[in-house]
């Protein structure tokens, strides 16, 4: 369902904050809706429903223009976004019906909680790659039907948690990318791929279960267009390969940060 909210002056501060979300998430391979969704709602109020369809329409320009430029960039895996796409087509729509269920305070928990076991998973795994690393050991090599059907894992539930709390499903598509050896450039761009067939889909079955907000969309996108361009081009120039293992922790602690706002507030 499409609404209409009538103009107020705190929506001033949202081109501001779509430019801000449009840089990280073309910048991390994120797409941005895994901010937009606590900031709509603990510092603007937003209910987590509104929160969630809006973020997947205002999400969409920075997965089209950030995945454009990582792609000039050679930053993207076409074969591999495609498989986890297609998972998580089916995924989508299944977490968009679970959505319509839910509570807004159910939801804002469930986010929370969500957040912080996959901070949780990807802190562990990065653990276990550095100690293996440090007693000499090379990481396993997938097969391709290993890194099919990891692809398909991943992706499926990466679009579940899309459509559930509209947050773009990436921790578990960085999660996938990453398993299967992709170098992290790679990974960025790949995952802003799938997250715009992820938010297609999510975006879609909203329609018939969500409410989406075209004014909030409407002063969120153009700061978001404009940010996913940035970010392609500066990760073009910064070379982060080596510090992939402190980045991965950081994302991680961001996650916990967030996971437990979203509870307690």
């Amino acid at each position: 369902m499409i609404s209409y909210s009538a103009f107020e002056y705190v929506y001033l501060w949202f081109p501001i904050i779509g430019l801000i979300v449009g840089f990280l998430g073309s910048f991390t391979g994120g797409g941005g809706g895994f901010i937009y969704i606590p900031l709509l709602t603990i510092l603007f109020g937003l209910p987590a429903q509104v929160a969630i369809s809006s973020s997947l329409a205002a999400t969409l320009p920075i997965c089209v223009v950030g995945a454009y430029g990582h792609y000039k960039k050679k930053n993207l895996d076409l074969r591999i976004g495609l498989i986890f796409a297609g998972a998580g087509i089916i995924g989508a729509l299944l977490g968009a019906r679970v959505t319509s269920f839910m509570t807004a305070r159910l939801l804002r928990i469930s986010f929370g909680i969500y957040s912080i076991l996959i901070a949780i998973v990807m802190y562990l795994g990065q653990r276990k790659d550095k100690k293996a690393l440090a007693n000499g050991e090379e990481p396993n090599i997938l097969s391709k039907t290993g890194k099919f059907s990891r692809s398909t894992l991943f992706g499926f539930l990466s679009g579940v948690i899309t459509a559930t709390f509209g947050t773009s499903g990436t921790a578990p598509i960085l999660a996938g990318l990453m398993g299967i050896r992709m170098p992290l450039k790679l990974v960025l761009g790949t995952s802003l791929l799938v997250v715009f067939f992820n938010t297609c889909s999510a975006l879609g079955a909203h329609f018939l279960v969500g409410e989406i907000d075209l004014t909030i969309v409407a002063f969120l996108v153009p700061g978001s267009v404009i940010g996913a361009f940035l970010g392609p081009r500066l990760l073009a120039n910064i070379k982060i390969d080596k510090a992939e293992g402190q980045i991965r922790q950081w994302y991680a602690l961001g996650m916990v940060v967030s996971g437990v706002l979203m509870i307690v507030l």
